[in-house]
């Protein structure tokens, strides 16, 4: 993704003999980005924790409770939607990354800014802050 002119703007994913290849960000790109990212994430927090405590209060028996959990489950799948369609790479529950073509940075929320980065095979547990 880039910004031109104060808008966003997906960058085109390439095809290869293997398929599309992944949309690679810069640093910079994915700071840019966190904003409208952040937001779409609280936005789905805030849904998911009303969901949540709604089912907290809600007997194992009452009916309305599978509807709350397709609802809960609706969020998520909304937000993961969301984030992919930006060309991100959503790796849990409120955590992205952002591929930079020799691994990812990585942001998880309520982080304030893209901090960390990690390899291809390493993970969140092997996430490193960014210097």
């Amino acid at each position: 993704m880039t910004t031109k002119g104060g808008a966003l703007r997906k960058q085109e994913s390439k095809l290869s003999a293997d398929g599309p290849e992944k949309t690679r960000f810069t640093l910079t790109e994915a700071q840019d980005l966190l904003p409208g990212i952040r937001a779409l994430t609280e936005e789905a927090v805030t849904e998911a924790e009303q969901l949540s405590s709604r089912l907290q209060r809600l007997s194992s028996a009452d009916p309305a409770r599978s509807e709350t959990v397709e609802a809960l489950e609706a969020v998520v799948a909304r937000w993961t939607e969301q984030l992919q369609g930006m060309g991100l790479v959503v790796k849990g529950l409120w955590l992205v990354d952002f591929d930079n073509g020799e691994g990812y940075y990585c942001w998880k929320y309520p982080e304030s800014a893209v901090l960390h980065f990690h390899g291809y095979d390493e993970g969140f547990a092997g996430r490193m802050k960014i210097v």
